[in-house]
């Protein structure tokens, strides 16, 4: 079943500025795992970002499970926290995705959103602790974390919202050997669990290790 479906997706961010995709089309199957290669500029976070409902393209269509997924759709609070709880984001920078007061409460942070009841959101939030070995920093500021703490909380506050579809933008960047490990091992099992995941890397070892198969970017 066809999950994510772009039809020939064309974007510029203003008008008069160069095109950043140009009829792109790609589709991705539920289960599947896709690595998007390419040099900076060549469009990887642009896709992204329209992939999570952040930009929309000028021409060309974004279905999600079947919905076409414009910015009318997504004004609809109730079609806007649908998609968003099946579709988790992890931004290349993780200080735009960190606001909250301690880390406990940036992983909590979707959870409450969707209204969840208290003694699963605290489940929830200690599994994603448990898991990234943060329990340690649980009321600590996620601004005073290391760069790789702060990539780590996160993906922890992604995957407490327990989406479908996993969209990772260079998730191993910035991060030391053994944190790459052991992420790459959690890939692994939610791709064995069967999320869907898109992941944006410089690195063929990733691709290798994790992809079902490989899109390549080019800038236009």
């Amino acid at each position: 079943m066809k999950l994510i479906e772009l039809d020939k997706i064309t974007f510029a961010y203003a008008p008069d500025e160069a095109l950043v995709l140009r009829e792109f089309s790609l589709s991705v199957g539920e289960g599947e795992c896709v690595a998007l290669l390419g040099d900076n500029g060549a469009g990887k976070t642009t896709l992204f970002r329209i992939l999570n409902g952040l930009s929309f393209p000028q021409q060309g269509s974004y279905r999600f499970d079947g919905v076409e997924i414009t910015a009318a759709y997504l004004k609809k609070q109730a079609d806007q926290k649908r998609f968003h709880k099946r579709v988790g984001y992890l931004f290349q920078n993780p200080d735009v995705m960190l606001f909250n007061g301690t880390v406990y409460d940036e992983i909590a942070f979707g959870p409450r959103q969707m209204g969840l009841p208290n003694a699963e959101l605290e489940a929830r939030v200690g599994d994603c602790l448990d898991l990234f070995d943060l329990r340690p920093l649980a009321g600590k500021a996620p601004y005073h974390l290391s760069g790789g703490q702060k990539k780590q909380v996160a993906l922890a506050a992604v995957l407490a919202l327990n989406p479908e579809v996993l969209i990772l933008d260079e998730p191993l960047a910035g991060l030391d050997r053994k944190t790459q490990e052991k992420l790459l091992r959690l890939l692994r099992e939610l791709k064995a669990a069967g999320k869907t995941i898109l992941i944006a890397t410089h690195d063929p070892e990733v691709s290798s290790a994790l992809a079902d198969r490989s899109v390549v970017l080019e800038k236009e």
